[in-house]
């Protein structure tokens, strides 16, 4: 790189040492540059950048060889010459909300004064007035007049800058397959919006378990703190799904060796729809009886009126197609009833000696 910078000039380099409240930058000289660290502090006085890191800086000055960047101007180096070469350059500069006046604020820049609308103030909401008032926050400068004295500064374009180089980096990170841990911020009928590291991904309601859910509630807590996995992620609607059921054994992988063709299964209804009755067999695994081979009833019964979700229902397994996760299912007295009668038919037998007749059975009377 060149020995002499210009007030003011872009510079990309990379971070070459981190040491308490100053980071060291890479000049190509004998002696690095620096930045304050306190301008790479998140809200929770987090360094964001790490040795070997690429960065954007501009040029603040020169003192005694030791050359000082900066990602914004602030304070007293935000003179005219500063603020006209941040405006023509595109370097945030920070400020103080001082006022509000008529169509937005009153913001103080060094020793200069910019109006920022209201618009301009927040990030895609509008904030309320009285919450900005005494801010010391970061703005671009979109407007530059009448050499300074008229400045117009938006707000709202650093919080999207920031929006979009925090999802760039969700991006590189955030892909199909990835393990993640995450924190519910809401629960909706549909799911429950994930906070991943600020971000909101979406868990539909059916990738919580492979068991059915009917009430996140019952399951799930705002708060709590969950794994999934990434199912889809498109960036550019910025939308992105996870899955918990993926982290738990599909109960469909041992389908075929736990229910078999023609065993008797006495299960519970989980879902009754207008062509017949899903019952539930195993964990996580539901099996169809059609309305076809239901008794008393016909194509144009309302089932929901018959038949209710929780009711215990006996079945026989007619055909099973794990690849499909499909169980077909026909309706059988339940095992209860099964063994009441084998254990009527017993006694009879324990009677007489032999098969159970009816009309001897009468005689005995």
């Amino acid at each position: 790189m060149k020995n002499t910078f210009e007030i003011g000039e872009e510079v990309e380099t990379s971070v070459v040492q981190i040491s308490g409240d100053t980071v060291f930058i890479d000049l190509g000289l004998k002696s690095e540059g620096f930045v304050d660290a306190a301008e790479f502090r998140n809200d929770k006085g987090e360094l964001t950048v790490h040795e070997g890191d690429k960065i954007k800086v501009f040029f603040v000055s020169d003192n005694r060889g030791e050359l000082h960047f900066t990602t914004r101007l602030s304070g007293e180096s935000a003179g005219n010459e500063m603020l006209e070469k941040a405006y023509k350059a595109g370097l945030p500069v920070e400020g103080s909300v001082e006022k509000e006046i008529k169509g937005g604020f009153e913001v103080k820049i060094g020793g200069s004064r910019a109006f920022c609308p209201y618009s301009q103030m927040g990030y895609r909401t509008r904030e309320e007035p009285a919450k900005c008032i005494g801010q010391h926050l970061t703005f671009l400068i979109t407007e530059y007049k009448n050499d300074g004295k008229d400045l117009i500064v938006s707000n709202r374009k650093i919080l999207e800058q920031e929006e979009e180089k925090k999802i760039a980096s969700l991006a590189e990170t955030l892909t199909p397959g990835t393990k993640i841990t995450g924190k519910v911020k809401s629960l909706q009928s549909y799911g429950a919006f994930i906070d991943i590291d600020g971000f909101q991904a979406l868990l539909p309601i059916s990738e919580v378990s492979h068991e059915r859910v009917k009430d996140l509630a019952d399951v799930l807590s705002v708060g709590q703190e969950i794994e999934a996995v990434v199912i889809k992620a498109d960036w550019k609607q910025e939308k992105v799904s996870v899955s918990m059921k993926s982290l738990e054994k599909d109960p469909w992988d041992d389908a075929a060796s736990t229910i078999s063709v023609g065993e008797k299964i006495d299960g519970t209804i989980a879902r009754v729809a207008p062509f017949g009755l899903f019952v539930n067999l195993a964990k996580g695994i539901d099996g169809l009886v059609h309305i076809s081979a239901l008794e008393d009833v016909s194509a144009s019964t309302n089932l929901a009126k018959k038949f209710k979700a929780g009711d215990k229902f006996s079945v026989v397994v007619e055909k099973i197609d794990t690849a499909e996760k499909r169980i077909s299912l026909l309706p059988a007295s339940s095992a209860e009833q099964d063994m009441s009668a084998a254990k009527y038919l017993s006694s009879q037998e324990d009677d007489d000696g032999d098969t159970y007749n009816p009309f001897a059975a009468l005689l005995k009377k």
